[in-house]
């Protein structure tokens, strides 16, 4: 019995299933790349476009509703859902599933995510309002469900901060914080940072970020989301040397 060569096994590639929220993004990407979709045009309906692309109406309203956490769409009240009003290049950006980052790379995005998500905290405690927080905890619920269904969560984790960042008032920390999500997403999967209960560990984590914003008090709210970042930093860190070896 003969073996394979390994020089031809090595030019196979995974397969991996997408499911129709993430081609419904894809789509939406391309459109927007492309020049069809410009800042500020309005989507079609999501019954137009579940029935255009053959699937769920459930399915659209994901996607949606993805694309709004990432401030890449923006659906007014009583009104439909517009591309937001951002460059295409900043939009590109946004939707990007992977970039090409070295150590350094990651070591500048990581301290940097870091001075904008205590920040982001201090304001959040200083200015949430009752919907704010409201918000925020059933971010904080999606992301506790996904752990207890599934394990893992790394796009719940992020949409909880993307909230904090809401929380703070400041639309310019949120566009940041918003614009780095999708590179910590893009590294958090290469590195597979969501192992040995780090899920379950962050959740503690947020619950006490979430705590110290409801009773408004902004020293704890930075203090408790130092420690998060301190612990996330060392889990890329610990990846990092496992991607290596």
């Amino acid at each position: 019995m003969t073996s394979d060569p390994p020089q031809l096994i090595d030019n196979f590639q995974h397969i991996e299933l997408k499911k129709p929220v993430d081609i419904i993004i894809g789509q939406i990407q391309h459109l927007i790349t492309s020049g069809v979709l410009k800042p500020g045009d309005r989507l079609p309906s999501e019954r137009a476009l579940s029935e255009k692309l053959g699937v769920g109406r459930g399915y659209v309203r994901e996607a949606i509703k993805k694309l709004e956490f990432y401030g890449i769409l923006k659906t007014l009240p009583q009104s439909a859902t517009y591309v937001a009003s951002l460059g295409v290049k900043a939009l590109e950006g946004l939707i990007a599933n992977v970039l090409a980052l070295d150590q350094s790379d990651i070591n500048s995005l990581l301290e940097t995510r870091e001075i904008l998500e205590i920040n982001a905290a201090r304001l959040a405690a200083s200015r949430a309002d009752k919907r704010d927080l409201q918000e925020l905890v059933e971010a904080h619920e999606i992301y506790q469900r996904q752990i207890q269904e599934r394990g893992v969560g790394m796009a719940d984790d992020l949409f909880f901060h993307l909230k904090v960042a809401e929380c703070s008032k400041n639309t310019v920390l949120m566009s940041l914080i918003s614009i780095l999500t999708p590179d910590v997403i893009a590294i958090s999967n290469k590195m597979n940072v969501e192992r040995d209960g780090r899920p379950q560990a962050a959740l503690v984590e947020h619950q006490a970020i979430l705590e110290a914003i409801k009773l408004r008090d902004p020293q704890k709210a930075v203090a408790a989301m130092e420690v998060h970042m301190r612990r996330a930093r060392e889990q890329f860190n610990a990846g990092s040397r496992t991607s290596r070896d």
